[in-house]
């Protein structure tokens, strides 16, 4: 089982779109898929789910939200929850999901408040920084998942910090505009001094608490959200003057950051753009309002004429993604 972050610090660069789509294909390529909503926005959460089944999930008793999981935890009243995850799409059967849930946030400083003493071996502190984690392994064997995907919210701060630390690879959706190239630099420098954070608490650690490595692996980034033309680089002149930038960008501030540390992937190519998502437009509310992935919407979802040829094919910008992904599980 590997467990892959879908990331960004810098939000609107359609994470949870890629993520919602890329889990489908992979679940109708034959993997047991689990995707845990990590941001407390809940996009994904109501993406997937109808508002009484989030409704349900936020309910203390029986409710199995993220927050619900590891709510014990925060209070200080006990360890994790075991709540198991909800189906996400009868048509889909082997795809999971842990619900978001807004008051996720509050666990922010809990994380904060502990890590200091979490770096010295503190026991009850390790347990907070390892909640998620913990349970996140649990529930992904409890559907004997072959992979976890996890939408994680746009900012470097402690919550990510222990998702991160969660993850067996992450990838990094962004759009071809001035902000995604600048928040690379922020991205690989806070990874390197996590990494050596984390690398404290697990040589500090003594007991039997499970904790996560801190060391996810770079795969690469996708390209999203720019207009198409049929050039070179497949997007408008205005868009292309980013999106040439960014592979420098990656290179300096991710890849010639953590590749030292062994925590990028190698694809043989020196290529880290492993995918490009254009600009789906209008497609995008029916899938929304349809709660499934664009490519599966048809005319009973509202569509017609040249819109359904258009939601069919939009599988194509996903599947080289795919197979990639299939590569290292």
């Amino acid at each position: 089982m590997k467990i892959i972050s879908i990331f960004n610090n810098k939000g609107g660069v359609g994470k949870t779109t890629y993520m919602y789509h890329i889990a489908h294909l992979l679940e109708r390529q034959g993997k047991t898929v689990l995707v845990v909503d990590l941001d407390s926005q809940c996009n994904l959460s109501a993406y997937s789910l109808s508002d009484t089944e989030l409704e349900r999930s936020w309910r203390p008793e029986r409710g199995n939200s993220i927050w619900n999981a590891i709510e014990r935890v925060y209070e200080g009243l006990g360890d994790i929850r075991q709540r198991r995850p909800s189906l996400l799409n009868n048509s889909y059967p082997n795809l999971y999901i842990v619900p978001g849930d807004v008051l996720l946030s509050n666990y922010e400083d809990s994380l904060g408040d502990s890590w200091s003493s979490a770096k010295g071996g503190s026991a009850p502190a390790l347990r907070i920084q390892s909640a998620i984690y913990r349970y996140i392994k649990w529930a992904a064997e409890q559907v004997e998942a072959d992979v976890v995907m996890l939408d994680l919210g746009p900012n470097l701060g402690a919550l990510n910090r222990s998702v991160l630390a969660a993850s067996d690879y992450f990838i990094a959706p962004m759009s071809p505009d001035l902000f995604s190239i600048r928040g690379t630099k922020n991205l690989g420098a806070k990874l390197k001094v996590w990494r050596r954070e984390w690398d404290q608490c697990n040589s500090s650690a003594a007991g039997s608490i499970d904790l996560p490595q801190g060391k996810p692996t770079f795969l690469g980034y996708v390209m999203q959200q720019h207009n198409i033309r049929q050039n070179t680089n497949g997007m408008t002149r205005g868009w292309a003057i980013f999106g040439d930038q960014i592979q420098s960008a990656v290179q300096q501030n991710i890849i010639d950051v953590l590749g030292p540390l062994g925590q990028v992937h190698d694809w043989g190519d020196g290529n880290w753009n492993i995918g490009q998502i254009p600009n789906l437009h209008s497609l995008i509310p029916y899938s929304l309002d349809a709660k499934k992935p664009v490519f599966d919407c048809t005319s009973r979802d509202g569509l017609n004429g040249a819109h359904i040829t258009r939601a069919r094919d939009s599988a194509e910008y996903f599947e080289p993604i795919v197979q990639k992904l299939l590569s290292v599980l």
